[in-house]
């Protein structure tokens, strides 16, 4: 049993859709993070479920690892191939399946990417709202559990999925879940898979619920005079109850990278990003309390963006965050973290991470969506450095501390991968022990994303 004779086998079943070219190996062997060039022995591209069933057999039965592909914008290294094997790619099984536009949800293969969801659901009235930033695949964003910029109205993968359609290490094709909005009938098998990093199985199909599109959308941003302006004016709207479709911070440094990236001629000072979602006659007085609590905070030069392509060029500037960090050190690589703490230990946590950043010996910038206590810290360093390789790992490791120490976790949307794996024991002590047995129950030969989220050995 070896890599290469399933290697060979899977070129019987996939032809020229099996790639062991150089150029191919090297681009899904690389991170948008910190992590080397790790190519995998092979590519596949499967069309199909029942092709991706007949992969997987083959791969079980040689012992070959199985690694699952979307658009490969994960940032915790969870789609190398770092034991070798095969790197599933998803991106021709890309097609909108059924659209259910009575019962609000739409059933899907796993290449299709959100903002492609959103173009076919145009004329339904519709949409999804989970938005992670990148342009992801949606297989990929429930295997992470993602989340983004609107979770704190809408919710993560995790509130919006509904069912699946999974293959498991051993070849078996199962269905998790019905199209039912709610069920009590057995274990939860789609939450298990959810945010399982492909360490469980493939998934072949997703059914997603939908939203329907609001009567009225507004957005702006706005300066404050310090973090601590910012941040409590975030905790205070939450805890009011005014209800954000998005409330988005980034602290100076960011706003000094979107400047240098994207031109935007933010003052360098902490920002604030909203959006508001509602009806008509409801949502001018949503903006109005906001406007209010955070004039009271300090905020100034609101602008507002109120037509379609105003409010897509705000968030297309927040979204390019992580290329106007890099901007802020041409040539350096990032290590992106994220966490997530209770609202009331928020601003501690940020303070705390801004001190950090303040002493480092390179540049570092916070943004993140901390109306659900979710934030993310950049730090562009030198990876020749020694000095400086060891000072951003010890950085990773402080600011995971932190966020266990006032109650949180060590991500809020990045996920474990390779990258957070360390932090499992103290994060959920013998519960992740618990983790690897379910792995082993179902992948005994610990051939589906092997070295992700649990340790087998």
């Amino acid at each position: 049993m070896t890599i290469d004779a399933a290697v060979a086998e899977l070129h019987t079943l996939l032809g020229k859709r099996l790639s062991r070219s150089k150029s191919d190996l090297d681009i899904h062997g690389r991170s948008e993070s910190y992590f080397p060039l790790t190519p995998p022995d092979a590519v596949a591209y499967p069309e199909s479920a029942e092709e991706v069933e007949a992969l997987v057999r083959i791969c079980a039965q040689h012992g070959c690892p199985v690694v699952g592909w979307g658009a490969g914008s994960s940032l915790e290294g969870h789609a190398l191939a770092t034991q070798g094997g095969v790197v599933v790619d998803f991106t021709r099984m890309d097609k909108v399946l059924q659209v259910n536009a009575e019962d609000m949800d739409v059933v899907i293969q796993p290449g299709v990417t959100r903002e492609a969801l959103n173009e076919e659901l145009r004329a339904t009235g519709l949409f999804f709202p989970v938005d992670p930033g990148a342009n992801a695949s949606l297989g990929g964003m429930a295997m992470t559990r993602a989340s983004g910029t609107t979770a704190v109205r809408y919710g993560t993968m995790r509130d919006n999925v509904r069912a699946l359609e999974v293959v498991l290490a051993d070849g078996r094709r199962i269905r998790t879940g019905s199209r039912a909005k709610k069920t009590s009938a057995g274990y939860d098998l789609t939450g298990l898979m959810v945010g399982s990093e492909g360490t469980l199985g493939l998934v072949t199909e997703l059914t997603l619920k939908l939203h329907g599109q609001p009567e009225a959308v507004s957005a702006a941003v706005c300066a404050f005079p310090d973090m601590e302006a910012a941040v409590n004016t975030v905790i205070m709207t939450i805890q009011m109850g005014i209800p954000m479709a998005r409330i988005e911070f980034v602290d100076p440094n960011m706003a000094k990278g979107f400047n240098v990236y994207s031109g935007a001629g933010l003052p360098e000072a902490p920002h604030l990003f909203v959006e508001f979602h509602g009806s008509e006659d409801g949502m001018p007085g949503d903006v109005a309390r906001f406007r209010e609590l955070a004039e009271d905070m300090g905020a100034s030069g609101f602008e507002w963006a109120e037509k379609s392509e105003d409010r897509s060029a705000l968030w297309k500037m927040r979204h390019s965050a992580h290329y106007a960090s890099l901007a802020l050190r041409p040539g350096a690589r990032a290590l992106v973290t994220d966490i997530c703490v209770p609202i009331s230990r928020l601003a501690e946590a940020v303070e705390e991470t801004r001190a950090d950043i303040a002493a480092a010996p390179f540049p570092g910038t916070i943004l993140g969506h901390v109306g659900d206590g979710n934030f993310h810290a950049s730090l562009m360093f030198d990876e020749e450095d020694a000095t400086e390789v060891a000072a951003v790992m010890d950085f990773s490791r402080r600011i995971v501390e932190r966020a266990l120490r006032l109650g949180g976790t060590s991500t809020g949307e990045h996920g474990i991968g390779i990258g957070k794996l360390d932090y499992m024991a103290a994060e959920h002590g013998d519960g992740w022990n618990v983790m690897g047995e379910i792995k082993r129950a179902l992948d005994p030969q610990n051939i589906m994303n092997p070295g992700k989220v649990v340790r087998m050995n």
